[in-house]
């Protein structure tokens, strides 16, 4: 599967994070790598400037090391879920 980077995705992949009780904020800061990771707070914070593709691939590449439970997920975001982990172990 390849990766749109469109609205849309950018929406789909926000709503597995979402799933899982993480909250997303998008806010100006000084981050080195372009996001931070509140786990006790469940809170991922990115780069409100990065664009549509920065922002799906970050939340990509973050995704291993939240806790997602596929189990939470909707049938449609577990799927999903499974083809984006299955892109990100092919890079």
């Amino acid at each position: 599967m390849a990766i749109k980077f469109t609205q849309n995705t950018l929406d789909k992949v926000e709503k597995i994070i979402e799933e899982c009780g993480y909250v997303i904020r998008y806010e100006r800061g000084n981050f080195q790598s372009g996001y931070c990771i509140l786990q006790a707070k469940k809170v991922v914070v990115l780069n409100k400037f990065f664009q549509t593709e920065g922002k799906i691939n970050t939340l990509i590449d973050l995704m291993p090391q939240l806790q997602i439970n596929i189990d939470a997920l909707t049938h449609h975001s577990q799927k999903l879920y499974e083809e984006v982990m299955a892109v990100g172990n092919d890079k």
